[in-house]
């Protein structure tokens, strides 16, 4: 009888175990979100609202007047992503803008990634303006920018980390900003000199051109629609991943991006990035920890998640799993890449519903 008992209460603290891993239904959750243009879910004859969402993260290119409207009519709202230090399309006409590494050379495209540099002053005006013209066109309520980074992948199980940008417009600013004088010197003798001499003062610098960035973001939104939110997505490293290579190659220290970021959405993408589903929960109660979210302030946390099927396949119970686990810790909503890629799969539709419906609470509810 007492072994029976026995096993019967850890039979007891394992299920309460298990429940703790999953966020509470009555945890305020004011984002369920999808990425990508709604259209297939419309056009498999959803609404939003019955889906549960409340949120759709769509390119700024794909955003339109009609998509808002029936959007807003369906109880959602409507967030742009703003892609910002991609150069695909643009260095190739503006070679000035092209990243340059240790031994002065163009940089290769990181697989499908063809980053720019973040300091030349012709690429700043283009990006600035074209921020300027998405929110005078569109009644958005956030602004969400991607590929904010140094030119490099981390999506990918084995990134590329490559070291940049050794430009002239680069060199320049980090000699005058850190009052370090340069050698006359060739690019690659340049670049061998800050890297073997002032390594910390060049990634401190690194990560406040990155800063300057979403400063200037912020700036412009204020300026023009200020009620607007600012969001980041971003690499889900921690500190020491890769020898640090969130700050010291991609320029991302979180201390400072939280003066200026609204909401925080780490790239969870557990199976692009060869983790396994339960790593989105741990990186998220990690990462709440890291920048000291709170529930009810800014700056606020709603991961994206990966429903996709690339690499491999996603599966339903994986795609309920990596969802879950991006409302864990102080996150207060979330999102999954891409509305494509549910309104593809069945399961997968009805888990979206299902997890939403749980969380019908806050804006949209």
């Amino acid at each position: 009888m007492a072994l029976k008992l026995k096993i019967r209460f850890l039979i007891l603290l394992s299920a309460i175990g298990l429940v703790s891993c999953a966020p509470s239904p009555s945890k305020i959750i004011e984002i369920r979100g999808v990425y990508g243009n709604p259209q297939p879910l419309w056009d498999k004859g959803y609404k939003l609202n019955d889906l549960g969402v409340n949120a759709i993260f769509v390119h700024s290119g794909s955003i339109n007047e009609e998509m808002i409207d029936r959007a807003k009519a369906e109880g959602a709202k409507v967030y742009a992503e703003f892609a910002t230090l991609n150069g695909k399309g643009y260095v190739e006409t503006h070679p000035e803008a092209w990243a340059i590494n240790e031994k002065g050379e163009r940089v290769r495209a990181a697989t499908w990634f063809m980053g720019v540099c973040p300091t030349e002053p012709g690429f700043r005006k283009y990006r600035f303006d074209q921020l300027r013209d998405l929110l005078l066109e569109y009644d958005l309520d956030g602004v969400w920018m991607d590929y904010v980074h140094w030119h490099a992948q981390f999506e990918d199980p084995e990134p590329i980390l490559p070291e940049t940008c050794f430009c002239e417009h680069c060199l320049n600013s980090f000699s005058k900003v850190g009052n370090i004088p340069l050698p006359d010197a060739s690019t690659p003798e340049k670049a061998e000199y800050i890297l073997s001499h002032h390594d910390w003062a060049w990634r401190k610098w690194r990560c406040e051109v990155i800063y300057d960035w979403t400063s200037n973001f912020k700036g412009i939104i204020a300026e023009i629609k200020p009620n607007t939110l600012l969001g980041l997505y971003h690499s889900p490293w921690d500190d020491g991943e890769f020898d640090g290579a969130r700050e010291r190659i991609l320029g991302l220290d979180y201390d400072l991006l939280k003066k200026t970021i609204d909401v925080f959405s780490p790239m969870v993408y557990h199976q692009r990035m060869g983790r396994t589903p339960q790593w989105v929960q741990e990186n998220i109660e990690w990462f709440s920890k890291k920048i000291g979210a709170e529930n009810d302030a800014y700056p606020k946390i709603w991961p994206i998640v990966q429903a996709y099927n690339e690499p491999g396949i996603v599966t339903h119970e994986d795609f309920e799993t990596v969802l879950r686990g991006g409302l864990t810790g102080k996150s207060t909503g979330v999102m999954m890449f891409t509305t494509q890629a549910i309104a593809e799969d069945k399961a997968k539709t009805e888990v979206m519903k299902k997890v939403y419906n749980e969380f019908m609470v806050g804006p949209g509810k």
